[in-house]
């Protein structure tokens, strides 16, 4: 198989801010978004704290988090940071340093799409250096876990491919499937706008828990028994939309490009990071050839990418030009 053409690695011409408030924790926020040199990665900079720490965007520093992503460097968290991944990676702008003085960025509507427009507003620039790539190649890396599950095999035609199964049975949020090849123009028209969701007797339990306080029906989707909350949805098929948003972001915790194909059933954060985990250790755990309950459902796509009805998970995927960190884990602080 050929090598795939690399790109050069781009940054932001200039600095440019999102203001509003964080989803769980309600604090004010600003967060700037600085250009950055070639191989400086995303970082984070929480500048509110007295000594200003830098987190790197990479799986390495992420701590285990219900409902979100969140990063921990030196005792210093950003959380929440998956719809603000997701523009960046989206929009393929790999050097950034992301300062910001709270916990939390700003939730704004729910989705990427004020990250987006703020990124494009600053205007996206090519740097000298090559961006690094890693190919999936000859086998597939599958996770699955009562009925939750993904995977990642090769694409062809050199492409970075997310498939996403949504099903929560019966209730307000219907059965919803999509396979997206990732670019920075199917990500603008096809995800970027797609916001978070919740059922309503989960936003009362949050708010019953102290969290969520400020968040309205404006800032993220709330279904109730018979259907959303005080909003409309923007595609029928929103809410699958969104979960391939949060693909984009968490799988960019990679730092590099991907070539290949993701097919995720039900997953959610955990297992977005599990897989990245693995893809960038190059091996994972032997898995039983035994049909998978998991990827029982169908997403539209040419046949002949379908998901195989086995496991395999003795991954090789080849690392075009290396990327490195060191870990951090801490518990998340304010």
């Amino acid at each position: 198989m050929s090598q795939p053409a690399q790109r050069r690695q781009q940054t932001i011409a200039r600095p440019v801010a999102v203001t509003g408030f964080g989803l769980f924790h309600g604090a004010d926020v600003k967060l700037e978004f600085c250009p950055a040199p070639c191989d400086h990665g995303i970082v984070f900079e929480r500048v509110d704290l007295a000594a200003p720490v830098r987190i790197p965007a990479l799986v390495e520093y992420v701590t285990p988090q219900e409902r979100c992503t969140v990063i921990t460097h030196q005792g210093a968290s950003v959380a929440v940071i998956e719809h603000v991944m997701a523009a960046l990676a989206g929009l393929q702008v790999d050097n950034c340093l992301v300062r910001i003085n709270a916990l939390e960025p700003p939730i704004c509507d729910g989705s990427a799409l004020a990250f987006v427009e703020a990124l494009l507003d600053a205007e996206i620039v090519e740097q000298d250096q090559l961006r690094k790539v890693v190919r999936i190649e000859e086998t597939s890396i599958q996770i699955e876990t009562d009925r939750v599950g993904i995977a990642v095999q090769p694409a062809r035609n050199e492409t970075y491919q997310i498939g996403f199964i949504l099903d929560f049975g019966p209730g307000p949020i219907p059965f919803q499937s999509l396979n997206v090849t990732v670019t920075p123009a199917s990500f603008q028209t096809e995800l970027a706008a797609c916001r978070t969701f919740v059922l309503q007797h989960e936003a009362e339990q949050l708010q019953k828990a102290g969290l969520a306080r400020r968040a309205t029906h404006q800032n993220a989707l709330v279904f109730g028994p018979q259907g959303i909350l005080g909003n409309a949805l923007r595609r029928p098929d929103e809410c699958v939309r969104h979960k391939i948003l949060d693909c984009v972001g968490d799988f960019a915790l990679l730092g590099c490009d991907i070539i290949g194909r993701f097919t995720a059933s039900r997953s959610g954060h955990r297992l977005n990071h599990e897989i990245i985990r693995q893809i960038r250790a190059g091996q994972a755990a032997l898995a039983e050839e035994t049909p998978s309950s998991a990827f029982a459902g169908h997403i539209p796509s040419p046949a002949a990418d379908s998901l195989p009805s086995h496991h395999l998970s003795s991954a090789k995927p080849r690392l075009l030009a290396s990327a490195g960190s060191r870990p951090s884990e801490s518990p998340i602080r304010q």
